[in-house]
Formats: structure tokens, C-alpha cells, sequence
């Protein structure tokens, strides 16, 4: 019986060692396929931060164009301002110049006056001669359109919608 204590204790060792194998086994590839995961899982990060990077780069580079546009209308804006600025200015000089246009006129109107005939009729003849003269303009122009003052050779004439 020996014989046979031996065998069963050589197969019972055996049954362990298979068993302890078995346990060995699945543990390598438990830790196999936890490496093999995290390999994945770092191919997916490397993956995803290259795939970062780039949009990153694409951003950058359309950020940089928008500053580029921006910059462009801001000088845009400000040549508009300072042209609405010179503009004001202008239209306020013309502004005065007619004031003072009118005020001329008024006081040619009140030094004419309607008892003066010599001088209405010294300006109907002025107006029909500068009708007559002026080939550029072939429409008749009213009276209150001109006022001439004829003392010596100086002369002031004046348009309602500018001076000659």
C-alpha cells in the first residue's frame, strides 16, 4: 500500500500543483488583459489628445485671421468717424456761408424795398441780362433768385443754393 499512498500522494500533489497553475494562469491573464486595457486606454488618450492638438492649431490659426478682420474694421470705423467728422465740419462752414448769404440778402431786400422802383427796375434788367448771357442754364430765373447791387462796378450776386 505504499505503492498506492505514494501514487495518491504524488496525484494529490499533482491535483494541487494543476490547481495552483490553474489559479497562476488566470491571474497572468487577468493582469494580461488589465495591461492589454490600459495599452488601449493610452493608444485612445495619445489618440484623442493628437486629435486635440490639431483643433487646438485649427483655432489658433482662425482666432489669428478674426484679430486680422477686426483690426481691419476697427481702421475701417475709425476712417468712417473721421470722414463723418470732416463732413460736419464742411456742411458747418456752408452752414455759416449761407447764414450769411441770407442775411446779405435780407439786408439787399430792405435796402431795395418796395418804393424803390429805379432799383427794382435796375435789377429786372440785370436779371434779364444774366438770363440772356447764360448759355449753361436755358430756365428762367426769378427775381428773388438774385440780388444785385449795382453801386459803381462792384457787384454781389446771390443764388439761393450757393454763390457765383
Amino acid at each position: 500500500e505504499t505503492e498506492v499512498e505514494q501514487l495518491q500522494r504524488l496525484l494529490a500533489g499533482m491535483e494541487k500543483d494543476h490547481r495552483d497553475l490553474l489559479a497562476r494562469m488566470e491571474s497572468g491573464q487577468a493582469e494580461l488583459e488589465r495591461l492589454r486595457k490600459a495599452e488601449g486606454e493610452r493608444a485612445a488618450q495619445q489618440e484623442r489628445s493628437s486629435q486635440l492638438e490639431k483643433e487646438v492649431a485649427g483655432l489658433r490659426e482662425k482666432i489669428h485671421h478674426l484679430d486680422d478682420m477686426l483690426k481691419s474694421q476697427q481702421r475701417k470705423v475709425r476712417q468712417m468717424i473721421e470722414q463723418l467728422q470732416n463732413s460736419k465740419s464742411v456742411i458747418q462752414a456752408k452752414d455759416a456761408a449761407i447764414q450769411e448769404l441770407k442775411e446779405r440778402v435780407s439786408y439787399l431786400e430792405a435796402e431795395v424795398g418796395p418804393g424803390n422802383l429805379e432799383m427794382h427796375d435796375r435789377i429786372e434788367h440785370l436779371i434779364e441780362k444774366q438770363v440772356s448771357r447764360g448759355g449753361s442754364s436755358a430756365r428762367a430765373r426769378s427775381k428773388s433768385e438774385y440780388v444785385s447791387r449795382c453801386s459803381g462796378n462792384s457787384g454781389i450776386r446771390v443764388r439761393n443754393s450757393g454763390i457765383w
